[in-house]
């Protein structure tokens, strides 16, 4: 599937293509931290399907519990999370789905790290919803 997505300033822009079949939510404390939210959404795109058009995002290194180094990236100028990746020659991007134009048709298919996840955030079925910001 070929996907567009960008920054929330417009400074980076990017073009992938992606298998929705890899969308998967991250309920790690790493991405609750990072995404200043329960969890984290991503899609794979392979290094050879990814290619920024616009900007360039600067890249925090995090150390994983595994021990593992994975580099972040993100926009310098708004703060948006873009995509994690090997720190030296990625083969993949985990790009992060809100970032995507096309995010309506990609459907997690997987969650990991659920021993991390937030109870209240496994089921918000029974909260109330509204169509614009609650008054």
């Amino acid at each position: 599937m070929q996907v567009e997505g960008g920054c929330h300033c417009g400074y980076i822009t990017y073009e992938a293509e992606v298998n929705p079949d890899t969308v998967r939510i991250c309920h790690c404390t790493d991405c609750q931290t990072l995404t200043g939210s329960a969890f984290r959404t991503t899609v794979a795109a392979r290094k050879d399907a990814f290619k920024l058009l616009t900007g360039q995002p600067k890249i925090y290194v995090k150390t994983a519990e595994s021990g593992t180094k994975r580099a972040h990236g993100f926009c310098p100028e708004c703060g948006t999370p873009i995509y994690a990746a090997a720190v030296s020659d990625p083969q993949s991007y985990g790009l992060r789905v809100g970032t995507i134009r096309q995010r309506r048709e990609l459907r997690p298919k997987q969650q990991a790290w659920c021993r991390s996840a937030l109870d209240w955030a496994m089921n918000l079925e029974s909260l109330p919803k509204s169509p614009k910001q609650a008054a």
